[in-house]
């Protein structure tokens, strides 16, 4: 999770404490409230309040900087966000009437937290988008690489704003080296990278992107690290494109790369933190849905003939094959006659009923048996077929590499990108799996959760 996302986060909790206690003050005596903020059993209903305002706001992208753009866009997701806060709040307040906070705290805070947040989020669209607030980004080539990296800033820039481009056809005897292909805007070329430096400098460029297609004998090691001594960052193509877009660029990747960059590390503590984690999770979610098994199984054998569970080879952490649960969604002996094929939108193999538990993950629950067992976890990139795997491996770079970490039930791919059901979109997918592998930590885990959830409730990704 950025940083300035985080931050918005923070902002926001401490604005809900100040909105719950506001409404306190109103309706109670200040000296009392300040008694009882002390106790636990307040602190405890504090936190539950600043929980689900956090995760509604979540929930209505209110952190999703791309979509906040105008302050219109602001209002609403903030107004979608508050009615979605009272609405858990009056289920929570329901069942545990204890942690009642009472009509009139509850809608004045609500009112006071949505005034704050949206004057915050405001506040903080117009710093963002102030040229003082941009990191201007010179990129160093003026080839495809290039060219697609000045597309990235210009149409997805969040925080940076392209200042144009360095060429790097020349060294200082005047030597060919790197083919004159221009495929940058010619006014945006700001010069030649034997005067880095000085271009960096009138361009006040913050960052410097390498993108040179070609890197044997071009590459300005001197000037690249003059600018890097006068505190201008330095990054490479790859890494940029991970920053912007949340995911690998596979075609300009090295297997230096990925030995010299950061990431890719999981401590001893986070492994056991997210295994028992993991068990804490799956035996409460098989506590909660097993009541309803004997339903699921009377609906499937009602709606086609077939066993109830569906199990399914599968590649696990290693590459070790496993054996994947499922309830059974597709008619019997569906692949009898075409083998191994991927699902596809409207699939004639799907049942009727197999179409609603595949939209709404219902058939996903059994894997919970799976996440027990060790063979999974809850956020992973998410188990294939030992056949597309074998396919795959022969066409995709570093494919392979997905499988260094347990599969999971859902992972990064799952709530950034489509179902796939072609080559082209297993590429992208990679992309993000193994983003994932490169930057996990519990931020990205939590984040990954509470968006599966929007994707359970909406309704999109899975076939």
């Amino acid at each position: 999770m950025k940083f300035k996302a985080i931050t918005l986060i923070v902002v926001d909790a401490l604005l809900a404490l100040v909105a719950l206690f506001s409404a306190a003050t109103v309706r109670f005596d200040y000296s009392e409230i300040s008694q009882r903020l002390l106790e636990p059993f307040t602190m405890y209903i504090v936190g539950v309040f600043i929980a689900i305002i956090l995760f509604s706001s979540h929930l209505m992208e209110v952190y999703d900087r791309n979509k906040n753009l105008t302050k219109r866009a602001i209002l609403i997701n903030v107004t979608f966000g508050t009615v979605t806060t009272f609405s858990l709040l009056s289920v929570v307040h329901y069942l545990v009437p204890d942690l009642v906070l009472g009509r009139g705290v509850l809608v004045i805070s609500l009112g006071i937290f949505a005034l704050l947040q949206f004057c915050w989020h405001s506040l903080y669209l117009v710093g963002k988008k102030h040229p003082g607030f941009l990191q201007r980004v010179l990129v160093l080539g003026t080839g495809p690489l290039a060219a697609q990296i000045g597309e990235m800033v210009s149409s997805k820039g969040q925080n940076f704003t392209l200042a144009g481009y360095a060429s790097c056809h020349t060294n200082s005897k005047g030597d060919d080296q790197e083919p004159a292909q221009i495929d940058v805007p010619q006014d945006m070329v700001l010069g030649n990278c034997d005067t880095l430096l000085d271009i960096a400098l009138r361009a006040q460029a913050d960052v410097i992107v390498v993108a040179l297609s070609e890197r044997r004998g071009v590459f300005p090691l001197k000037d690249v690290l003059t600018c890097k001594l006068n505190s201008i960052q330095v990054m490479d193509a790859p890494s940029f494109y991970e920053l912007i877009q949340g995911k690998l660029m596979l075609e300009s990747i090295t297997p230096s790369w990925f030995i010299f960059s950061s990431g890719f590390r999981r401590t001893t503590i986070f492994s056991i933190s997210k295994r028992a984690i993991d068990i804490i999770l799956a035996m409460t979610g098989l506590l909660v849905t097993l009541p309803f098994f004997p339903l699921i199984a009377l609906a499937i054998k009602i709606d086609s003939r077939g066993p109830v569970f569906f199990r399914q080879k599968r590649v696990g952490n290693k590459e070790k094959p496993f054996i994947l649960y499922k309830f059974r969604t597709m008619g019997q002996d569906a692949e009898k006659g075409t083998g191994a094929v991927w699902a596809e939108k409207n699939d004639p193999r799907i049942t009727k009923l197999g179409r609603f538990f595949r939209g709404s993950r219902i058939d996903e629950i059994p894997q919970l048996i799976n996440v027990l067992k060790g063979e999974m976890s809850f956020v992973g990139p998410r188990p294939e077929r030992p056949e597309f795997v074998e396919k795959l491996k022969l066409v995709i770079p570093y494919y392979s590499k997905r499988h260094f970490i347990k599969p999971g039930l859902t992972g990064w791919a799952q709530v950034r990108y489509r179902y796939g059901s072609t080559v082209e979109d297993a590429v992208e997918k990679l992309r993000y799996d193994l983003y994932y592998i490169k930057n996990v930590c519990p931020a990205l885990d939590t984040l990954i959760f509470f968006e599966t959830i929007k994707v359970v409730l909406f309704g999109f990704g899975g076939r």
